[in-house]
């Protein structure tokens, strides 16, 4: 087959690393000279831990078992098993750990309930004051900035690829083929698009009004720690915004510890990852309302290097970059991912929020596998 995909991003990339690999040619194009998206302003973590139970959950762990399989193939992802920690700090924190625990599926997720020691033994760069720590085996790193390159770089040594930048596709024509803004005509067997954030112009002409909205987020990071910090780690708010901590006790945690006014304002939760520099990504927080501001604010920075300091027991290190990024995700969050033929040979695969680099190796696997590659 000849297969088109439209978009470089990770989903993007997934998907034309599956066709790739099933012997199929493809031609991928995207309009910057390299995507720019939420692809590269991400954490890079493949984060099983949150994630609902049922297909959500299958999803991300066969894009775990994937993850592996590809950082065994391609070093330069960076891919590390690092598992990750939740410190909490009181009795209606530890109950959300408690009750994630009693969950079916706990297992599948690696889920164990550490001490305060143990989880230092773990991670012995937290030398902050917490009560406990919810442990997660399955979750994993990547590095964002770098792998979709890594990936390209090896998808360049098949015949069968070929990548164009710098186009911007513009119309589908008919079935099976798209039109770029060079005039060059692209057809296949089957079309692939893969946009992103990107949810006008095209993608309303073609799909119309889709189920899927933009979010906005902040991240920054730092020096290099000077330290390992070998598990990425989280804080107790994300028990608030992840699907499989919902709980009696979550609802105890909402009625019995309100967020910070900042936290709550900007709908906050701490996840950390160290990069293969030493430095840390840290974030984030969820803006939802449209237009969207063109500034990054101070405050959720603020909150974020006290929750930081209070774990690590120490200054955080210098503060190198700061950004915002936007990803596409359904509005049925229940939803992995938005995949929809929109004419005869042309599918739209988008809207799979902040599980995108968690997901998109299961996401590009079921699109194969359902178009019959």
């Amino acid at each position: 087959m000849r297969v088109i995909v439209v978009g470089a991003g990770v989903v993007g990339t997934m998907h034309a690393w599956q066709a790739v690999e099933r012997g199929h040619q493809v031609v991928q194009i995207e309009r910057e000279a390299e995507a720019r998206g939420a692809s590269l302003r991400n954490f890079g973590q493949i984060w099983v831990s949150g994630r609902a139970g049922g297909e959500e959950l299958d999803t991300a762990l066969r894009a775990r078992e994937l993850w592996e399989e590809l950082g065994g193939r391609v070093p330069a992802l960076g891919f590390r098993a690092n598992g990750s920690l939740t410190p909490v700090r009181n009795d209606l924190e530890l109950a959300v750990a408690q009750a994630a625990l009693a969950r079916d599926d706990a297992a599948a997720r690696g889920y164990k309930l550490l001490t305060a020691d143990e989880a230092r033994e773990f991670n012995p760069a937290l030398r902050g004051e917490f009560a406990a720590a919810l442990y997660c085996e399955r979750d994993a790193a990547v590095e964002p900035r770098t792998a979709q390159l890594a990936l390209r770089e090896e998808l360049l040594k098949s015949p069968g690829y070929t990548f164009l930048p710098g186009r911007e596709v513009r119309e589908v024509i008919g079935s099976n083929a798209v039109r770029d803004d060079h005039g060059d005509v692209h057809t296949g067997d089957v079309v692939v698009l893969c946009t992103g954030a990107w949810l006008g112009g095209l993608v309303r002409e073609v799909a119309g009004e889709i189920p899927v909205r933009r979010v906005r987020l902040q991240m920054m990071q730092t020096d290099p720690l000077g330290e390992p910090l070998t598990t990425s780690v989280a804080d107790a708010d994300s028990f608030r915004y992840y699907p499989a901590y919902r709980s009696d006790a979550l609802d105890a945690l909402g009625a019995g510890q309100e967020q910070t006014p900042t936290a709550a304002s900007y709908k906050m939760q701490l996840l950390m990852v160290q990069r293969a520099d030493g430095g840390l990504t840290i974030g984030d927080t969820h803006e939802y309302e449209h237009p969207f501001a063109f500034d990054t604010l101070e405050d959720p920075y603020e909150h974020l290097t006290e929750v930081v300091e209070s774990f690590l027991g120490r200054p955080l290190p210098k503060i190198r970059r700061r950004w915002a990024g936007v990803y596409a995700q359904c509005t049925d969050t229940s939803r992995v991912v938005h995949r929809q033929q929109v004419r005869d040979g042309v599918w739209l695969v988008t809207g799979p929020g902040g599980r995108g680099m968690t997901c998109s190796p299961a996401i590009a696997e079921t699109t194969a596998n359902s178009l019959g590659w």
